[in-house]
């Protein structure tokens, strides 16, 4: 099984003292493209947002001296390293080196908002107000989208402008359509006069650039547009037949389009435009030196598009070297969705099980993902749950890619009530109506709590996410 080709580059790790950051081996205190992201991102009022145990530490006075490390919650390995700059923990019985998060109950607990007390955004567009091509319009309306959420109101416009955009927005909040209706319509319009443009989307994880497969095959009904997914863990001959026809859209994950370069098998020269989505999530995976190789290889006035769901320095950097004279979209209004009802499960550790099967039994758990912390431990709770009588599977990076997609599609085919995951499955993933989230094991950070819970509480319905804490 291939399971390194989206995680083997990974560079070397970061250290340092607290005020300096690693970027390609460079003090970014001096990297011209850190600064010019780090006023990119001041003058449009972004700031990283802090994790839980940094809040809870800076308002007891605790001490932030110390070496500290930026987040990674590398979820392809056996366990998350440790992350010194939120005041993580060791786990109890976890992974080498696997540090847990502070536990701070004000973020673990938290009644879900009743919809009348949200304020609503008020869209500036319908979609039928986009200046797109008039068969891409019919294909948005079969899909049944009428109004556009606050990304897509406010990245599309820029993007059919052609100018660079950096978006920063929580997950769930339908940055996929935000870029792919435009740039579909880019390439169209290309080709009604004579051009070729086709278009890079650089994904973090094998099951997201599907997902975005998926949507795209949606909008380019009858278009006459062709699409290839390039992730490691599926064979490499059919994608690269793929490639030979020369597909409008390639979306793919940096590992794996770095070996289809390093074959020859792609070409980035007649690419005029990338996506680079959940950014933060490729730094945190170790892809930052696969993010140079690829973008150096293509045409330096490029269009180039950036999504992330945090600012942090590094992301910084990057936006200073990649993109030209950005414009600046921020939707991120909280950490958490306010539909999302949160709350904490005190058991013992030898007791943590026989907590989960008990809840999981009952109705209302209808449709719940369980993370887990390694591969090996989630695989093995699915199996326990299976002989408890509860219909279970898991998904993690030793799973081979056709086993995963074929656990994601029974989840979502409520073939099984419960999926078993590591954080592979944290980010980018679209599941309707999951119920619940239990977070068995608690991640290495905040920041992944909240892209844990995150998939449920989606498309304007309540869910319950629970912790469970010793």
């Amino acid at each position: 099984m291939d399971t390194k080709k989206d995680t083997r580059s990974r560079g070397p790790r970061r250290t340092g003292a607290p005020q300096r950051s690693s970027f390609k081996g460079r003090d970014t205190r001096t990297n011209p493209a850190y600064e010019a992201g780090m006023r990119f991102a001041l003058d449009n009022g972004f700031k990283r947002p802090m994790t839980a145990a940094v809040e809870q530490r800076r308002s007891s006075g605790g001490s932030r001296g110390g070496p500290r490390r930026p987040s990674s919650g590398r979820p392809e390995r056996s366990g998350p390293r440790p992350d010194r700059s939120s005041g993580a923990r060791p786990a109890r019985g976890g992974g080498r080196g696997y540090q847990e998060m502070a536990v701070d109950l004000s973020k673990l607990v938290n009644k879900a908002q009743p919809a009348e007390d949200v304020e609503v955004y008020e869209s500036t567009h319908a979609f039928a107000d986009f200046a797109v091509d008039e068969r891409l319009k019919a294909n948005i309306a079969a899909k049944g989208y009428i109004t556009p959420t606050p990304i897509q109101d406010q990245s599309i416009p820029h993007v059919l402008l052609g100018k660079d955009v950096v978006g920063i927005a929580n997950t769930g909040t339908g940055k996929t359509a935000a870029f792919l209706i435009p740039l579909i319509d880019k390439v169209l319009k290309f080709r009604e006069l004579g051009n070729d443009e086709r278009v890079l989307v650089m994904v973090p994880t094998r099951e997201l650039a599907i997902q975005i497969e998926s949507e795209f095959f949606g909008f380019a009904k009858g278009l006459g547009l062709a699409s290839v997914t390039c992730v490691g863990g599926a064979s490499i001959v059919p994608q690269i037949r793929v490639l030979k026809r020369n597909p409008a859209f390639v979306i793919g994950t940096p590992g794996r389009l770095k070996d289809l370069m390093e074959r020859r098998d792609l070409d980035l020269t007649h690419f005029g435009t990338v996506v680079l989505d959940e950014a933060d999530r490729m730094l945190d995976m170790g892809f930052i030196d696969d993010m140079r190789f690829i973008l150096a290889k293509m045409r330096s006035e490029r269009h180039t598009l950036f999504f992330s769901a945090t600012m942090s320095r590094d992301i910084q950097a990057l936006i200073g070297a990649f993109l030209k004279d950005p414009v600046a979209v921020s939707v991120k209004t909280r950490e958490t969705s306010h539909m999302i009802d949160q709350d904490v499960v005190k058991v013992h550790h030898s007791q943590k099980f026989e907590k989960l099967a008990e809840l999981l039994k009952e109705p209302e758990f209808e449709k719940t993902l369980v993370f887990g912390r390694t591969k090996h431990g989630v695989e093995r709770m699915a199996k326990d749950l299976r002989q408890v009588g509860i219909r279970a599977d898991s998904i993690h990076g030793n799973k081979t890619h056709s086993a995963r997609q074929k656990a994601l599609i029974a989840f979502k085919r409520n073939d099984v009530r419960v999926l078993v995951a590591t954080d592979v499955a944290a980010r980018g993933l679209d599941i309707s109506g999951v119920t619940h989230v239990i977070n068995y094991d608690l991640p290495s950070t905040y920041e992944d709590y909240t892209h844990r819970i995150g998939r449920t509480g989606r498309a304007g319905t309540s869910g319950k996410a629970l912790t469970f804490i010793p």
